[in-house]
């Protein structure tokens, strides 16, 4: 029996919530119970903030209704459409909509979450190799 780890990370790769659930569940249906588990406390007095300024997440939070609770709520997002989902929209052509935005530059800073979720499992990323194979494979001269 594995389990799946579905979290709420700030960009100081800070847990903000946690839901767990078997590892054969699906990702999409738990997108709404980590949002509702977020509390944040303000400075001073008063109730804890429930609702982020923006959600950067991938594309396996890319459905309708899952965008449609971000804008019910008012939460900016940035999750890259799927590509099943583009192609099926293209094919309906003005009936199928608008695309939803997406910007890129913002998405890349989703890496603190992939980050945050290593910390929590205390596993670091092994450093990228920066060498070239050519210089690396080349024995020195004598």
């Amino acid at each position: 029996m594995t389990t799946k780890l579905h979290l709420a990370v700030e960009q100081g790769q800070k847990p903000m919530s946690i839901v767990i659930t078997a590892g054969q569940r699906g990702d999409s249906p738990q997108f709404e119970p980590v949002l509702e588990k977020i509390r944040v406390s303000r400075p001073g007095s008063g109730r804890p903030r429930t609702r982020p300024n923006r959600v950067r997440a991938d594309k396996a939070y890319a459905s309708r209704k899952n965008r449609a609770y971000l804008r019910r709520r008012g939460i900016r997002c940035t999750i890259p459409d799927k590509a099943d989902q583009a192609r099926n929209r293209k094919k309906l052509g003005s009936r199928g909509g608008r695309p939803p935005t997406f910007d890129a530059e913002d998405y890349k800073a989703r890496h603190a979450v992939e980050c945050g979720i290593n910390r929590l499992k205390g596993t670091v990323p092994e450093p990228r190799d920066t060498t070239s194979s050519r210089s690396a494979t080349r024995r020195p001269s004598s």
